[in-house]
């Protein structure tokens, strides 16, 4: 994808999470017997790698830049491309493929990717243990700048009413490593968060984890109020990144693909036709995963991840009085005593809880003038002796 021009060339925008490997592709199929190729980092044009086909020699430095790369860089002997391996913050910016007269250039975006529950808080850490006096650091979301610090002037300051006001008062700078805080998370807070240090760069991608309970139906926000008349929107599903639906406001195309999967959305996908919100009516554990907002606005597709939860049952408690034991066995569900009688039995899971009273004079003879409680699995039924 082509995001801006460095010189008179092209730059293509590659990104990567945090850890994992990414090829810089050359485009050949096969080198020539006469091709020299540099690869180069960074603004100083720092030589990394290089490539000279007639002296059948393949060299990478990965020792410069105070060894970054050092044991990191690949050369593919048939192609020229390059591969980065394990990739930090440090890898991020600006490649340059040279060629004789020729040269590619790409953007390298490491990208760390979180997950957080929707209700939770989430720090988004600038790698920071204390910020220089001369530090400038701007947040951004999405291209909009959300906190800004100047250290030499002493300035923090958060824009929290920008973006129609999604991140007010949820937002807390950190005055000594300049790492920010966003509190009470909603599906609105998911996306692409950038920090600006200075040249460096470090980007975030923020997925929100949605509970919801099996049954229920469930609404994914576009974040757009309305679609413009060359807008489009896809949504896909899973690891497999499978499209469920899609919006293209120019040919007026509202699409629902609820067949895929073995018909496992069949009948419960809305798309609204005025925001491109998503909804799944009557959820099932299938429906647990990925939803993915894909469109020409973001950087990179937008995440939110469904949580399905089945039903809980309300605790069954049965009582049979031929037995009288002094032992009892552990369970997975909580119970509590509240009065000298009465018990209560819970079955809880993240979203939802269950909770059985029992007053065991009702259903418990007594051994020795004690009253012996006894909990089994509680997937099942509950019996008290």
């Amino acid at each position: 994808m082509v995001k801006g021009v460095f010189g008179s060339d092209a730059i293509r925008t590659v990104s990567v999470n945090k850890g994992d490997s990414v090829t810089l592709d050359s485009r050949l199929t096969e080198m020539k017997n006469d091709d020299v190729i540099y690869w180069k980092f960074g603004f100083e044009y720092t030589l990394i790698a290089e490539i000279n086909k007639w002296n059948n020699t393949f060299t990478v430095y990965d020792d410069v830049l105070n060894g970054r790369f050092r044991d990191r860089l690949k050369l593919d002997n048939q192609t020229g491309s390059l591969t980065i391996t394990n990739t930090t913050m440090k890898h991020d910016g600006f490649y340059h493929q040279q060629i004789k007269r020729l040269r590619k250039n790409f953007y390298l975006k490491v990208i760390v990717e979180i997950s957080v529950m929707k209700g939770d808080s989430v720090t988004l850490n600038s790698d920071l243990t204390e910020m220089k006096d001369d530090d400038e650091i701007q947040w951004k979301f999405e291209y909009t700048l959300i906190a800004k610090i100047n250290k030499r002037d002493d300035r923090f300051t958060v824009n929290d009413d920008v973006l129609d006001g999604r991140f007010r008062d949820r937002l807390k700078l950190n005055k000594q490593t300049g790492s920010l805080t966003i509190t009470n998370i909603t599906t609105e807070h998911a996306g692409h968060y950038q920090l600006e240090i200075n040249r460096m760069r470090i980007n975030f991608h923020l997925n929100v984890i949605v509970s919801v309970m099996e049954g229920d139906s469930v609404t994914i926000s576009s974040d757009f109020t309305e679609l413009k008349d060359n807008d489009w929107i896809r949504w896909k599903f899973g690891n497999e990144h499978t499209l469920i639906a899609e919006i293209s406001k120019r040919p007026n195309r509202f699409a629902v693909y609820d067949d895929v999967l073995d018909g496992r959305f069949r009948d419960r996908l809305k798309l609204d036709n005025q925001t491109g919100s998503l909804t799944i009516t009557n959820i099932t554990t299938e429906h647990d995963g990925r939803y993915e907002l894909d469109n020409d606005y973001y950087m990179r597709p937008s995440v939110i991840c469904l949580a399905v939860y089945a039903r809980l049952p309300v605790p069954f408690i049965s009582s049979n009085s031929s037995q009288c034991s002094s032992s009892s066995s552990s369970s997975s569900s909580s119970v509590e005593y509240q009065d000298k009688n009465t018990y209560s039995c819970v079955l809880n899971n993240p979203i939802s809880n269950q909770t059985q009273h029992l007053d065991i004079t009702h259903l418990c003879h007594t051994c020795s003038g004690t009253a012996v409680l006894i909990l089994v699995d509680v997937s099942a039924d509950i019996s008290v002796y």
